[in-house]
Parts: structure tokens; sequence; C-alpha cells
């Protein structure tokens, strides 16, 4: 059970760190914050990181009653989420700011706006749909109370993990450099790709029954 549990947490934590990509988010993080404070940034970054952790733990515990609401399968969502996903991860194997998350155009308009923490960091940059579809196909393979806990727990320490890169975002940035960010965005992509295909092709397979 231990073991299962762990192999399951392996799983959920990778796929919402991906996902989420806090080091992928940096460029813009830091873009969005160029003529803040060093205090001031970080209490953007505070801000967004709990705004973004409790919009996916909502949509993560109240996943399956909106699901239900509008009678849609967790396999029809893996089906469409892996779609979107993929769209995502296209973006970022091209190391492009995904247009699911903010384009260029927003990210410039919202330079001089008082509440960045809001839009566009909190929501799209870290909670966009791609994440909010994740969590909740996640949270409906969860069997069980626990491995449910295992994906709570998995979202909360995906954004404690942002929120250490956004407060160290600058030092970040300088230590990796800009082509490692790109790097690493384009490896995030590549990974965010093969989920995408897992989700999509796990979803065909239990919608045609095709597994039996």
């Amino acid at each position: 059970m231990v073991s299962e549990n762990l192999g399951f947490f392996i799983y959920v934590f990778s796929s919402i760190f991906v996902v989420v990509s806090p080091v992928g988010g940096v460029v813009t993080f830091i873009s969005l914050t160029s003529k803040m404070t060093r205090k001031e940034k970080n209490e953007i970054a505070k801000k967004a990181v709990i705004l973004a952790c409790s919009i996916a733990l909502f949509f993560a515990i109240t996943g399956s009653m909106i699901l239900n609401l509008f009678s849609i399968s967790v396999d029809s969502l893996r089906v469409a989420g892996g779609i979107l996903l993929f769209t995502i991860a296209f973006d970022m194997m091209q190391a492009k700011v995904s247009r699911e998350s903010i384009t260029e155009e927003e990210i410039t308009q919202s330079q001089e706006r008082e509440d960045i923490w809001v839009f566009p960091i909190g929501l799209p940059l870290l909670t966009g749909p791609g994440t909010i579809s994740t969590v909740i196909v996640l949270m409906g393979m969860a069997d069980g109370v626990q491995q449910k806990g295992v994906v709570l727990v998995s979202i909360i320490a995906t954004f404690l993990i942002c929120l250490i890169v956004f407060h160290f975002s600058r030092r970040l940035h300088k230590f990796i450099g800009y082509n490692g960010m790109l790097v690493f965005t384009r490896l995030m992509g590549l990974l965010l790709a093969a989920l995408a295909v897992d989700l999509t092709s796990t979803g065909i397979i239990n919608i045609f029954g095709l597994g039996t």
C-alpha cells in the first residue's frame, strides 16, 4: 500500500509540477515585476501563489461535482485536457509563452497594473485551464481518501516550490541564464506532451472500451 501510494504521489506530483512549470514562468514573472523592489516582488509572488493554489485546490475538491452537474465523464475530460495540454506543450517546446496562459500583449499591458498577482500571474499563468483540467482528472483517478489526499498534498507542494522559485527568481535567472531557461522550458514541454498523449490515449481507450 505504501509503495503504491508513493508511486501515485510521484506520478501526480510530477504531472502537476510539469503543468504549472514554476521555472518556466520565471521569465514572465521577472518581466512583470522588473520595476519593483525585492520586497514588493516577494509580496506579489506570495499573493499570486496563494491565489493559484487556492484555485487549484478548489477545482480538485469540487471537480467531480462540476463534472456531474454537466454530465461530463472523467475520461471525456482526459481527452479534452490532453489535447489542451498538448497545445501548451507545443508552445513550450518552441520556447514560447503558451497562448493558453498569457499573450505577449497581455504581459506588456499588465506591467503598469497593481493587481498583477491576480491577473495574469495567479490566473492564468500559474493556474490556467491546463492546470485546472489536470487536477480534476487526477482527483478522478484517485482511489480512496488516501490517494485524494495525495493529490491535494501534491498541489500544495508544487505551489510551495513555485513560491520559492519566484522569491529567488532574479538570482535563479542570473544563475541559469536566459538560454538555460529556454532549455528547461523545452524539456518541460516535452514531458508535458508525453503526459498529454497519456491522458488522451487513456481517455479514448476507456470511452470506447478498447482496453477490455
